[in-house]
């Protein structure tokens, strides 16, 4: 009976021991949200996915999974899908399912890997300690199944498709042509016509346009650029070249990971979770659809272009230099505004209104191995990405300073008027 009762108190001790052992790796793990977005950021680089193409790809993801789980809570207005979810179906197995199977519909060629990661996830909330049973988790994937389906059938009209004739540019002074060392047609020429997340146009914010090339605010800019941009350039420091290259990826994928990261390090739950994500991805799709927009309007010429043919442009200021290189490779689409300064304040923006600007985060280059830079503000990360346009040869200031308004009012738009939370929430 004394054998009995101490066996007893030690079994027990130890499934206590078991729970609070559980309990605390589920405080520090990612819920099934930040896991799957931290998937597809690892399907967007594996694929090897363009930044504005990202941009598309990743809103749609997290508008799926926003869409499969507020669908079971009703907490904030849709974005598309009107109908409720089944009775009991379960928001973890939705929000996989609907990660899942949008990631299926961009890589079908990564299959594998996103099986294996679904398998992995649906085996976790399934175990003994879960609170999820079977028919929960059934009505949960058919759910986020429908949800995936109904926003990429949605978003497959947006215009993305859309081909139209190969762009190289034109020969005038100020105006944008194909630009060494690919001299490539101009990218992303669809993206002026595509339909907005949240804008009600895509030249909603369009600003009013690059500096005249006779100014002296072009010359202060072509200047700045020829010094601190040039690939053998004797004022940029080994901290401002690393910025350069450090910001010079996939620039959705960074701002998720800082999300992702500032999310669990403020404990977010998983509906927050879906919302912030949601909303994060379609302020950085507008961003991208009003900047190739104003790009497209104005077809403004690049550093690399303006810095060789400096005596065709009437400005008394510049000088030509016919072998001026900057440290970067030239993006091939036009100079203003700058696409990477436009999306990160849009992103910052949305991370400032959950974290307050004063939020402390690392951030990993996939550019960079090894390379992590330490941000003590959002702003500083978003003054980062800015700056890094310029010392690496590729943006004039102007293009970079005009790119910071679009993004801030497209940010403070997709707070103000998105995913609102439902009366009574």
């Amino acid at each position: 009976m004394k054998t009995h009762s101490i066996k007893t108190k030690l079994t027990g001790l130890l499934m206590a021991l078991a729970v609070v052992f559980l309990l605390g790796n589920a405080t520090v793990r990612a819920d099934v949200v930040t896991d799957w977005n931290r998937t597809a950021q690892q399907a967007l680089l594996t694929a090897g996915s363009s930044p504005i193409a990202s941009s598309r790809q990743m809103a749609i993801v997290q508008v799926s999974v926003f869409e499969a789980v507020n669908g079971i809570e009703r907490r904030y207005a849709p974005f598309h899908v009107a109908s409720d979810a089944p009775r009991g179906a379960s928001k973890r197995a939705a929000a996989i399912q609907a990660a899942y199977a949008s990631l299926l519909h961009f890589f079908p060629t990564q299959a594998a890997f996103l099986n294996e990661r679904r398998a992995a996830s649906l085996a976790e909330i399934a175990d003994a300690l879960g609170v999820e049973n079977s028919v929960s988790i059934a009505r949960g994937l058919q759910w986020g199944q429908s949800v995936a389906d109904e926003i990429f059938a949605w978003r497959s009209t947006d215009g993305f498709s859309t081909v139209l004739p190969p762009f190289t540019g034109t020969m005038g002074a100020g105006e944008w042509r194909s630009t060494p060392p690919g001299n490539l047609a101009a990218a992303g020429i669809q993206f002026p016509y595509m339909t907005p997340w949240a804008l009600n146009t895509q030249a909603q914010f369009r600003t009013a346009g690059p500096p005249a090339l006779s100014s002296m605010q072009y010359a202060m800019d072509v200047n700045e650029v020829k010094d601190i941009g040039s690939l053998n350039s004797s004022t940029r420091t080994a901290d401002q070249t690393e910025i350069a290259r450090f910001w010079n990826g996939n620039t959705p994928v960074a701002w998720n990971l800082a999300a992702v990261t500032l999310s669990e390090q403020n404990d977010l739950s998983l509906s927050e979770n879906s919302r912030l994500l949601a909303l994060l991805n379609v302020a950085m799709a507008d961003a991208v659809i009003s900047c190739w927009e104003a790009k497209y309007y104005y077809k403004f010429w690049r550093p690399i272009t303006a810095i060789r043919l400096a005596d065709t442009d009437g400005n008394a200021d510049t000088t030509a230099d016919a072998g001026w290189t900057p440290l970067l490779t030239t993006p091939n689409h036009p100079d203003y505004p700058s696409g990477h300064a436009t999306v990160s304040p849009a992103a910052g923006t949305v991370l400032q209104a959950y974290f307050g600007d004063d939020s402390t985060f690392p951030l990993t280059s996939e550019i960079l191995p090894g390379v992590t830079r330490n941000f003590s503000s959002i702003t500083q990360a978003v003054d980062e990405a800015f700056d890094a346009r310029i010392y690496g040869g590729i943006h004039f200031r102007s293009a970079c300073r005009d790119g910071r308004v679009i993004g801030n009012q497209i940010g403070a738009l997709v707070m103000a008027t998105v995913a609102r939370p439902l009366r009574g929430n």
